[in-house]
């Protein structure tokens, strides 16, 4: 029999500790979106630890600017940034304020309005596929620079807050499973601080970081 999953809203308490330590234990954990259309619920599978200013795959690697801005703010916050010139990918700030720790959402499952998320997603095959990968995450939950410093701890009039991240069910740390992060290059890419569920058809395929080819 498969337990329900806890809908109590974490604490901010929860994200202000080390980022190697919440990274892991945001498996499992539920990611609600609410939109005017209805709410999307997703199961976090898959995540990537940054460690600011001490990791050269940063973006707060080199200091504090307007767009990592809220990286150095208070833990428990969104994070939003624009990539490629087309995608949005999401993540969570930990730690104390002014430390820029944060975990990238890299994948999940689609567990409450996947109708909503397939009118965002129409490329994706199956609903395995919704949220499989960063991009494709914040495409599902319509994310984008908006959301932006979103507190993820607030609770609202009514618990109707835009980003809300609730208990879930913890993962086992005889599931959990970490290797290198997807794409980052130079020092950062030896650290194994890319942290999924073992075995989730979910989790995203994972990458070495490849140097962009230039224009002949």
């Amino acid at each position: 029999m498969i337990a329900t999953p806890d809908r109590t809203p974490l604490p901010r308490a929860f994200f202000d500790r080390p980022v190697l330590e919440v990274a892991p234990d945001l498996l499992g954990r539920l990611l609600v979106r609410t939109t005017p259309e209805g709410p999307i619920t997703l199961r976090l599978t898959e995540v990537e630890a940054y460690d600011g200013q001490n990791d050269p795959g940063s973006h707060a690697y080199r200091g504090r600017t307007p767009r990592n801005d809220v990286m150095f703010g208070p833990p428990g916050h969104v994070y939003v940034y624009f990539t490629y010139g087309m995608w949005h990918c999401m993540n969570l700030v930990c730690g104390p304020e002014g430390r820029a720790s944060g975990v990238l959402l890299r994948a999940g499952e689609v567990i409450e309005g996947a109708d909503l998320a397939r009118k965002r997603r129409l490329s994706a095959r199956h609903d395995k596929e919704l949220a499989k990968g960063p991009a494709r995450l914040a495409t599902a939950l319509d994310v984008d620079r908006a959301l932006d410093g979103t507190d993820a701890c607030a609770t609202g009039e009514g618990g109707e807050t835009p980003l809300r991240i609730l208990t879930g069910t913890p993962v086992r740390s005889d599931q959990v499973r970490n290797g290198p992060r997807t794409g980052v290059s130079g020092d950062g890419a030896v650290h194994p601080w890319r942290y999924w569920v073992a075995d989730d058809p979910t989790v995203s395929p994972y990458r070495a970081h490849a140097a962009r080819r230039r224009s002949s």
